[in-house]
């Protein structure tokens, strides 16, 4: 029995879909536990893409049991269009397939809306959140006045804490952002139909993953967002609104700590951000449109483009100690292919001195100047290849750095983005 979690080291968009995809084979139940429908990642399977929001990157293996955890805000809407695009490809979900934690908090319709008002009103200033509610939703959960998923099969509590919250959201959305206000009983009457639809999907997820660990079953935990999207640890306030570390999977769906295993860090070959906040190894030149054009780095949730740069050993680093990181996955090493030099970020320099570590304030992250080491590229195609010596010389070598810096080893190596295209090294279930 192994318990493995897989986390972002970056800002998120790392491959994580694809890894976890890949480690269902080995693994009884995959679960999420932090996080909502801001975060969508993306597997593309036997030629067909699926791109996920809430729903566990394991759905398609249709002998696993998912979960979503407490840890997650959901969004009933996102989640039925979700489960209802997999029916239409052969995926139909029952109760068997998905359980769903009572304790996680749903995402309202208000939240939305002040989620878009309140961030626009920011202006150039503002954090670039996706407008899912997610911050709002999150709020209301540490304020003791969210509604749960357990809640929509109560109607009298339901219309209590609707009424209630609309009270005080009525009034910032009409009377701060002069924009409409909801009515309570459309909404309750909205939500209770969801109750209705997801009230067989409803179980203590803490009990059965526990039972499962019992029983010698093998567990996967699923992150969203990255790590220095955490909410603690992350490049504040350019940050999600939870826990994006390894540790919070504990408490995201109510577990001991002696239970976790193996955390595997998922690091893209290169970097890349979106939305707002300080990108060190940020480029503006050509180097940028061939990663964001042969990476189709372009949101899966919001289509934004994404900020492209080279690797920051930095951030791998802080990666690796916060979520004490056991094993590194390498994504789209296929994407540096054609480039003549490839560069990797090793330290900053601030006011004459040497940084190696990454730092906890915004301004020194900021205003550094970035110190790099340089190597070759490499021209030939990767997309076929399955086995670490038969890379490229140039690749291997960029590959043994990124081990070297780190002092972490490369457990996987991603060269396409189908699930064949994958280089294994380590099983962490084996």
């Amino acid at each position: 029995m192994s318990s493995v979690v897989v986390i972002g080291t970056q800002w998120g968009d790392e491959g994580k879909g694809k890894v976890v995809d890949i480690y269902t084979e080995d693994a009884d139940y995959i679960t999420r536990f932090q996080g909502g429908n801001n975060a969508g990642h993306t597997l593309i399977v036997d030629g067909k893409k699926y791109i996920f929001h809430l729903l566990p990157s394991g759905i398609l293996h249709k002998t696993k049991r998912c979960l979503i955890g407490n840890g997650l805000v959901v969004n009933p809407k996102v989640l039925i269009q979700e489960i209802e695009a997999l029916a239409k490809s052969g995926h139909d979900l029952t109760p068997e397939r998905l359980g769903i934690s009572p304790n996680a908090h749903v995402i309202m319709p208000y939240h939305e809306a002040i989620d878009i008002v309140r961030d626009e009103a920011k202006g150039n200033k503002k954090i670039g959140t996706t407008g899912r509610g997610i911050g709002p939703c999150y709020e209301d959960k540490v304020k003791r006045t969210g509604i749960r998923m357990q809640d929509l099969m109560d109607k009298d509590l339901l219309t209590e804490k609707v009424e209630f919250n609309l009270k005080e959201k009525n009034f910032l959305l009409k009377g701060m952002y002069n924009t409409e206000p909801f009515d309570p009983e459309p909404v309750v009457n909205e939500y209770l139909t969801y109750g209705e639809r997801f009230s067989g999907f409803i179980t203590n997820i803490s009990l059965e993953l526990n039972h499962a660990i019992a029983e010698g079953k093998n567990l996967l935990f699923e992150g969203a967002q990255g790590t220095h999207l955490d909410i603690d640890h992350g490049t504040y306030p350019f940050v999600t609104s939870s826990n994006t570390l390894a540790g919070n999977v504990l408490a995201g769906v109510g577990m001991g700590p002696s239970n976790i295993d193996f955390v595997i860090g998922i690091a893209k070959a290169y970097t890349t951000r979106v939305g707002g906040g300080p990108f060190p190894t940020e480029l503006f030149d050509e180097t940028s449109v061939h990663l964001q054009k042969k990476g189709a780095e372009f949101g899966s949730t919001t289509g934004r483009p994404r900020r492209c740069g080279w690797l920051d050993i930095l951030t791998l680093k802080n990666a690796k100690r916060l979520n004490g990181i056991s094993g590194l996955v390498i994504t789209k090493l296929d994407v540096l292919t054609g480039l003549k030099t490839i560069k990797i970020a090793t330290a900053y320099k601030y006011k004459g001195g040497i940084i190696d570590e990454m730092p906890t304030t915004l301004k020194v992250i900021e205003e550094s100047e970035i110190i790099y080491e340089e190597f070759p590229g490499w021209d030939d195609d990767i997309t076929g290849v399955r086995n670490l010596s038969d890379l490229p010389v140039n690749a291997r070598k960029y590959l043994d750095k990124i081990e070297e810096l780190i002092n972490c080893p490369i457990t996987m190596v991603s060269v396409g983005p189908g699930r064949e295209e994958t280089i294994i090294l380590t099983n962490p279930f084996a």
